[in-house]
């Protein structure tokens, strides 16, 4: 599964379970995530880095993400070169932090001492966050990675040392890392425009992309599509043509508000018809629907939103509101399907009660 979708995005809300969990539960089902911890930390076959936002991606694309790392920061203007004049002012902290990992690694945050020249500066919660704005910095240069986790605390390493010794090898060229990762951006969507391949995977770090496809299409790995309504230009990869000769048996399941099929809220919108936002920092009574969405995939459309949470203490996932899309039906079909769907959203995550609020209409609630 991981090298069908390249990335696994993550991000600390925990309302349910942790977004990656919920990404792998909706495609395979009911899985131990001590698996996944096995792939992380034991056998390295994964590690941390930042792909379409801070995610897990696979050892074996290292090369690919390696061009971002010796590159980092890209641009000599705004941002770019801010962070670049940071890093050399505060050299000593960079040292620190290279030699305390030598020493002592892997470590914790508080392992480091705070000895910067100069304290980063910003508007946001990173101000004067100097220990932690060099080790986002040196994990994006590809210096040091995630070695660890106790809970939402990140333990970090020389990735030299941590990293499996297969990863290495000669970098790769950045024309031949970006055809790699139009690819793989490629076969995970399914079918796409440049656009939407340049938001997906590694997003925004697609130099040349028309070129890329360009030879990709006259080797034959990419393949021109038409998409129903659409006049722009569609690719297809060759890998993934055979699956329109399958047979397909539609599922329902929910999707975390990171899931990768909805990442890119644009083409969700404009290939379902679904307009997907997460009101989790939306004031209270301006929400639309609660603070934590899943979409609901039923077969092959994005049906409508649950809103759910786990109250751990009493083992009980409460679906505080339900909200079907205006054009989808409340037949028996659907809604046991999404009742089933609901009941293995909580075996999953360990409840032995549901209960659904005020805001679940009839016949949802029945099913």
């Amino acid at each position: 599964m991981l090298r069908t979708l390249r990335c696994l995005q993550l991000d600390p809300v925990n309302v349910v379970a942790r977004s990656h969990l919920l990404v792998l539960w909706s495609r395979v089902g009911h899985y131990d995530p001590a698996d996944l911890d096995v792939l992380l930390w034991r056998e390295r076959w994964l590690f941390e880095y930042w792909a379409h936002a801070a995610s897990i991606v696979l050892a074996e694309d290292y090369p690919i993400h390696h061009v971002m790392m010796r590159g980092y920061p890209a641009g000599r203007s705004g941002y770019g070169q801010r962070v670049h004049d940071w890093l050399e002012t505060n050299d000593g902290l960079r040292q620190h932090v290279l030699d305390r990992l030598r020493e002592a690694g892997p470590l914790p945050i508080g392992g480091f001492d705070d000895c910067a020249t100069v304290p980063w500066a910003s508007s946001g919660w990173t101000n004067g966050r100097n220990v932690d704005r060099m080790l986002d910095f040196l994990w994006f240069q590809g210096q040091i990675t995630v070695a660890g986790r106790e809970g939402r605390r990140r333990h970090w390493n020389l990735t030299e040392r941590w990293l499996p010794e297969w990863v290495g090898g000669e970098p790769l060229p950045q024309e031949e890392a970006v055809s790699l990762a139009a690819e793989h951006a490629l076969r995970a969507l399914g079918v796409a425009r440049a656009i939407d391949i340049e938001r997906h995977f590694t997003r925004d770090r697609y130099p040349a992309l028309a070129a890329a496809l360009d030879r990709l299409e006259r080797s034959g790995r990419v393949l021109l599509a038409q998409v129903e309504g659409g006049i722009e230009q569609w690719y297809v990869h060759r890998d993934v043509v055979g699956l329109l000769e399958r047979d397909w048996e539609p599922r329902t399941t929910l999707l975390s508000p990171f899931d990768n099929l909805i990442c890119d809220r644009e083409r969700t919108e404009r290939l379902w018809g679904f307009t997907f936002r997460t009101e989790m920092y939306v004031p209270k009574d301006k929400r639309l629907y609660g603070h934590y969405i899943l979409p609901i995939l039923h077969g092959e459309r994005l049906i409508g939103r649950l809103v759910p949470r786990l109250d751990r203490r009493r083992g009980l996932l409460e679906i505080e509101g339900m909200f079907p899309e205006a054009e989808t039906l409340a037949d028996e079909a659907t809604t046991r399907a999404v009742g089933r769907a609901v009941a293995e959203l909580g075996a999953f995550v360990g409840a032995g009660k549901i209960s659904y609020g005020d805001k679940v209409a009839e016949p949802w609630r029945t099913a």
